[in-house]
Formats: C-alpha cells, structure tokens, sequence
C-alpha cells in the first residue's frame, strides 16, 4: 500500500490517509478482504504519531470502508465503487498540475522530469 503525507498542504495528515486509502478502495487497488497495515506500522512508515493514524483509520471505519478485527488486523470491507471517468480525470489534472509546479519551482528540465516520472510508474507497474 502506498500513501504518501505532505506535511506542507493544508489537509491534516490523518485527512490525506483517509481520503487516498478511500480513493485506492475505489479504484479498486484495495480489493475487498486486504489486509491494512497496523496503526503502528503505518504510523512508523510515514514518520507520524500513532494518533494521527488512528484518526483516519477511525473515520474510514466510520464511513464503512475498513474494519478493524481486534488482534486480527484491520481489513477493507467497502465495496469498491469504480471512480467516475470524469472525477478520475479530474483528479489526474490536479496531480498533473501539481507536478508541473513542483517541477517549475524546482526549475528543473521538463524532459528529465518527464522522464524520471515515468521511472517512477513503471515501477510501481511490477
């Protein structure tokens, strides 16, 4: 699974977690019956407090789409509801746009940037 925390945008942590583990049961990148991470585990892997984990694991439990198992672990229960062509090109536009700044601030080449993105999905493609 993998979630990635920006400290500097105005989400709270727990809100990030929350919104990209319901965004990968939608898209069907956590299938029914996965198995999450623990608070713990998740928590050490993002350099957060235990807390902020447990917030977000809390409201995906809330909303229906994770539930904890005590020892057992915590499993993803929500069906996964296919994202809408639209809401998924509008959401690949933003991160589009997003890199497209970092990428301009950083004034690095737009070509070795393309490059090194394209890099990093194919190796999330194994």
């Amino acid at each position: 699974m993998i979630i990635k925390v920006d400290p500097s945008l105005p989400l709270p942590p727990y809100e990030q977690i929350r919104a990209q583990v319901t965004t990968m049961i939608a898209a069907g990148v956590l299938a029914h019956e996965s198995r999450l991470p623990s608070i713990r585990q998740l928590a050490n892997d993002l350099g957060l407090a235990s807390g902020t984990v447990a917030r977000a694991f809390r409201e995906l439990e809330a909303e229906g789409a994770i539930q904890t198992r005590g020892r057992h672990g915590t499993y993803v229960i929500g069906k996964p509801s296919k994202l809408k062509s639209t809401e998924a090109s509008g959401r690949l536009a933003e991160a589009a746009h997003s890199f497209a700044v970092q990428v301009r601030q950083l004034g690095a080449d737009p070509e070795v940037a393309l490059a090194r993105a394209r890099k990093a999905l194919e190796e999330f493609a194994t």
